[in-house]
């Protein structure tokens, strides 16, 4: 995704950046280097974290209603339904899914952008 890959590559550059900056402190123990690099690391993770949280939700989504179509599909078949026309019925019901959700993305990507703006502000 054009989104994940962009915010999250930026906000890598970010913490190799600020993590490099803190190897350069001579006056720093190793355990203030140690913390110092954790403090770096914490908004990429965050951003990470949250990007993948939308995207597990999307597809669970997604498959629920896929579920949904297959559910009715075996319930055709179970009340005497021909093969083919279950096929074309389950067929139907996934391009459904597929394009209901596909009008979620731009919603799910604004959503995302606004989210991963606040991190480590």
């Amino acid at each position: 995704m054009v989104l994940r890959s962009w915010c999250l590559f930026q906000r890598e550059g970010l913490m190799f950046r600020c993590s490099a900056s803190c190897c350069e402190d001579s006056q720093a123990s190793m355990q203030q280097v140690h913390q110092c690099i954790e403090r770096c690391h914490a908004p990429l993770a965050q951003a990470q974290a949250l990007v993948t949280s939308e995207l597990e939700k999307f597809q669970d989504r997604l498959a629920r209603c896929s579920m949904h179509c297959s559910d009715k599909a075996k319930d055709s078949m179970d009340a005497g339904s021909k093969e083919l026309q279950v096929k074309q019925q389950l067929e139907s019901c996934v391009t459904k899914c597929v394009d209901d959700h596909m009008h979620l993305i731009p919603t799910m990507t604004k959503k995302m952008k606004e989210s991963l703006s606040s991190i480590g502000k």
